[in-house]
């Protein structure tokens, strides 16, 4: 059987919806749908662009606490309720995964927040 252990951001929301912002099982990190929403502050930048560089921050920081990096994700999805706002975030996305490109899904729904402009889910394997 394997171990579990959960990474929290902090984030009020995750008790309140009884979530872990990561789970590491084994080698795999799951890390939950992550918006721009500062988890201490909770001060949600206006634009997808601002509020992907601060989803990449927290998704950074939870993959760090794994023993992991961004060149571990192996697959990664993208929520936005405009698919027309995606193109900004590209050089983000790019800087984050550099040589490494995960497989990635971007998907267009709407989340939770009308203000939340996109939601990045990562799953990464430490080899």
């Amino acid at each position: 059987m394997t171990d579990k252990r959960r990474i929290f951001s902090g984030a009020p929301h995750e008790p309140l919806v009884a979530y872990a912002r990561a789970v590491v099982s084994g080698d795999f990190i799951f890390v939950a749908g992550t918006t721009g929403r500062d988890p201490v502050s909770g001060i949600l930048p206006e634009g997808a662009e601002a509020q992907c560089i601060n989803a990449l921050a927290i998704i950074g920081t939870a993959l760090s606490e794994a023993g992991a990096s961004f060149a571990d994700v192996v697959r990664v999805t993208y929520y936005l309720p405009d698919r027309r706002e995606f193109e900004v975030c590209w050089p983000h996305l790019r800087a984050a995964f550099g040589a490494a490109p995960p497989a990635a899904t971007m998907i267009e729904a709407g989340l939770v927040d009308p203000a939340m402009r996109i939601e990045i889910e990562v799953t990464a394997h430490r080899a």
